[in-house]
């Protein structure tokens, strides 16, 4: 049986500013100036990144007056670290299977 891994959410976290995101919203739920002053990166560029977080379902939003602030959704990283952990034991399983030539 073959197994697979969200590729979409792999995808949206191999970048590095989007995970250096992901690890500041885990500590706390941040907005977007926080995220600017921490990040050093440019506003635009953090929405945009923000942006592909919120549609691969990584963060959540929360309006608060004319901010918006950030929070990771944890139950995303945790399926994603379980499909990995699934992949580990059938790895480990047929570690002595072998497809003949």
């Amino acid at each position: 049986m073959m197994m697979s891994v969200d590729t979409d959410v792999m995808r949206v976290l191999s970048d590095p500013l989007r995970l250096q995101i992901v690890t500041l919203l885990a500590r706390e739920t941040l907005c977007t100036t926080h995220l600017v002053a921490e990040t050093g990166a440019r506003q635009t560029n953090l929405s945009n990144h923000l942006k592909v977080l919120r549609d691969a379902g990584v963060v959540d939003t929360e309006p608060c007056g004319r901010f918006t602030y950030y929070r990771l959704r944890p139950e995303v990283l945790e399926a994603l670290s379980g499909q990995f952990a699934d992949l580990a034991a059938t790895a480990r399983a047929n570690a002595d299977v072998k497809r003949s030539c």
